[in-house]
């Protein structure tokens, strides 16, 4: 990327947001420092010679393919991989986004649910679905006219409980964010020098993050799941998510901030109506709040620390 460009991508969503985005320090040193990551980045990635980005339409996913466009032009190629795990709208939000991005999209349909690893929901789910989508785009890699695979994985990552990243490793996926340096703040950074809208966008893991291990993920739970979320989302949260349990029973979470409203005589009434629609026979709303990765908290201290 030239001076020129970074000057282009200054104006618009950069400039507005940034200093907000990051952390406290000047303007000048902020954008110094966010647009030193955006070079490492790319010549990370320039050096491949061509990729392909495992591309779910989020935020890491996103900063990488547009750092592929970047270096590699029509060398990187974006794929989306679909099943029952993904929410509705996101590959419609993901299409748009790689036009957006002036990347070559490609979608695959990913065979994780005939995998009775993924469907019986240990707490390494995780890999097997990450193992099905590493394997078909290795299997493509020709088809596509590229030699290595990408993901959006952060620094911040390495503090968190992620099966899928031991697929990565065995499959030599390479992380760009990772080898720079960049942690999840950095990466909204990047999102916004390059004025991709979805900079703010909230985390979307795929649906069968919701369901509690031990219990089967279907697609039919998956759905109940996505139709509660969708509901809540039309009502104006943005940030959420309804946990499956066993028996048929929803977890609701939301910003603390947020907790009063749902759980308001009217409001409730309609919401455990809604979701008995839905299928769900008990609905409860979590007092702690939204928290990222809440159902790991099942999981045995000794297979946290031997993962």
């Amino acid at each position: 990327m030239t001076a020129g460009s970074h000057k282009t991508h200054r104006h618009g969503i950069a400039a507005e947001i940034l200093p907000f985005i990051l952390s406290a320090g000047s303007s000048h040193q902020l954008m110094s420092d966010i647009v030193a990551k955006s070079e490492a980045v790319l010549a990370s990635i320039r050096a491949l010679g061509s990729c392909a980005v495992a591309f779910s339409g989020g935020v890491d996913s996103a900063v990488v393919a547009k750092a592929a466009q970047l270096a590699l032009g029509d060398r990187a190629v974006a794929v989306t991989g679909v099943s029952s795990s993904l929410a509705a709208g996101e590959l419609d939000e993901a299409r748009e986004l790689a036009a957006r991005i002036g990347i070559r999209h490609v979608v695959i349909s990913t065979a994780e649910f005939s995998n009775p690893s993924y469907t019986r929901n240990d707490s390494d789910r995780c890999y097997y679905c990450k193992t099905e989508l590493y394997q078909q785009l290795t299997s493509r890699l020709e088809e596509l006219g590229v030699d290595f695979i990408l993901n959006g994985a952060n620094r911040d990552d390495a503090g968190d409980f992620r099966p899928g990243e031991r697929a990565a490793a065995e499959h030599k996926v390479r992380s760009p964010l990772v080898e720079a340096g960049c942690t999840k703040e950095d990466v909204r950074g990047l999102a916004a020098l390059w004025d991709l809208p979805i900079w703010d966008k909230p985390a979307m893991p795929c649906l069968a993050s919701r369901v509690a291990y031990g219990e089967e993920v279907t697609p039919e739970r998956l759905a109940m799941v996505d139709q509660a979320e969708q509901y809540l989302r039309g009502l104006g949260f943005r940030e959420l998510r309804v946990r499956y349990h066993r028996g048929d029973l929803a977890r609701v979470e939301v910003p603390s901030s947020e907790i009063s409203r749902v759980i308001d005589a009217g409001f409730r009434d309609a919401l455990v109506e809604r979701f008995r629609s839905l299928g769900f026979k008990f609905v409860t709303v979590d007092l702690e709040g939204l928290r990222s990765g809440s159902m790991n908290r099942i999981i045995p201290a000794e297979t946290l620390r031997a993962r």
